[in-house]
This record gives C-alpha cells, sequence and structure tokens, in this order.
C-alpha cells in the first residue's frame, strides 16, 4: 500500500478542491476526523483520466467520530462551522458525526445498523472497496485508512463492499461513476 499511498497523497495534495482543507486541518478541530470516500476516489480517477479537479464531485465527505455528543444540532452547528471555514470552496462539505449515523440509517436506506465504534468501522461499510478509504495529516504525518487497500482505487477497479451497502446503493453509485468515468471497471455485485 505504500506506493499506492504516495501516489494517492501526491494527486489529493495537488487537487484545488481538497489541498485547502488539507492545509487548514488544524483549524477543523474534530475528534478521530477524516477526509473520506467518494471525493478521495473521484479525484484520483480524475488525475487519472484527464479531468478537471472537480469534474463529477458532488460533495465533500469530512466525518468524526463525538460518542459524547449524539445531537443532531450539534453535529448541524459543526458543519456550519465546516462550511463557513471552507465558504471559497465549490463543492458542498457534507460533515457527518459516524457516532451517530445509527439513529437515522434506517429512515434513509430502510433498514438499522448496529452504532459505529470509530471512524474506521465506519470506513470498514462504505459500499465499494475503492471508496472505504479515509486520509488526514495527524501529528505531522499523513494517516491512511484503507481496510481494503488502495489497489482496487489506483487500478480503476469497483467492487462491491457487501459489508452493508445494498445491492440497489452499489448499482446506483457505479453506474454514475461509470458514466463520469469511462476507464473505471464495474464488477457486478455478484461477481
Amino acid at each position: 500500500m505504500d506506493e499506492n499511498f504516495t501516489q494517492l497523497k501526491s494527486i489529493v495534495c495537488q487537487s484545488p478542491v481538497l489541498e485547502p482543507i488539507l492545509n487548514s486541518w488544524h483549524k477543523i478541530a474534530l475528534p478521530d476526523c477524516w477526509l473520506v470516500a467518494g471525493v478521495l476516489a473521484q479525484t484520483v480517477w480524475n488525475h487519472q483520466a484527464g479531468f478537471s479537479p472537480s469534474h463529477g464531485i458532488a460533495d465533500i465527505d469530512l466525518v468524526y467520530f463525538d460518542a459524547d455528543d449524539l445531537s443532531e444540532r450539534s453535529e448541524n452547528q459543526t458543519a456550519a462551522r465546516i462550511r463557513a471555514l471552507f465558504s471559497n470552496l465549490p463543492l458542498w462539505i457534507d460533515v457527518k458525526n459516524e457516532a451517530r449515523v445509527h439513529l437515522w440509517y434506517a429512515g434513509r436506506f430502510g433498514y438499522d445498523i448496529e452504532p459505529y465504534e470509530s471512524v474506521s468501522d465506519a470506513i470498514s461499510t462504505f459500499p465499494t472497496t475503492a471508496t472505504s478509504l479515509g486520509i488526514r495529516p495527524a501529528e505531522g504525518r499523513w494517516q491512511c485508512d484503507a481496510p481494503f487497500g488502495l489497489a482496487d482505487l489506483m487500478q480503476g477497479i469497483i467492487r462491491p463492499n457487501k459489508t452493508q451497502a445494498s445491492r440497489e446503493a452499489y448499482e446506483e453509485k457505479s453506474t454514475r461513476w461509470k458514466n463520469l468515468w469511462p476507464h473505471l471497471s464495474v464488477l457486478d455485485w455478484d461477481h
């Protein structure tokens, strides 16, 4: 994973979309906070395809873990603070407290989940192996959480992570991504 992570870090740090966030990470000041999922993968795919840095990116996902405050109000206030910090960025910043996801998950996806124990626990359930990913600058070095490694991401392979995602969610995402990034190889759910 080291060579792939070096490449990922280089691509992400060159992104005019993500570089301002990463360079101001200390201002975010949230517990167990990570930049995660689609925005990372899509930044890599844009780089690989020679597309503009923001091509196809719907939002920027920042997640954190605060089990001491599960209120929606606190999460909303935190999200507003983060969006204000980066109001000059052209994309929506989606900020979620992974400690409270189980409180609303069934209403959005139709089935209950167990509470996550950490952000790492949540990342391991993201719908594809390529997007089960988080990075952050921390304590003078970069950290990467990629439970399935980075090979699928760097090779443009979309493989389902059946830990929690439904077939419908996987197929919806992978179809959208294939249309935006034709070079991707999308594996069938039953593969």
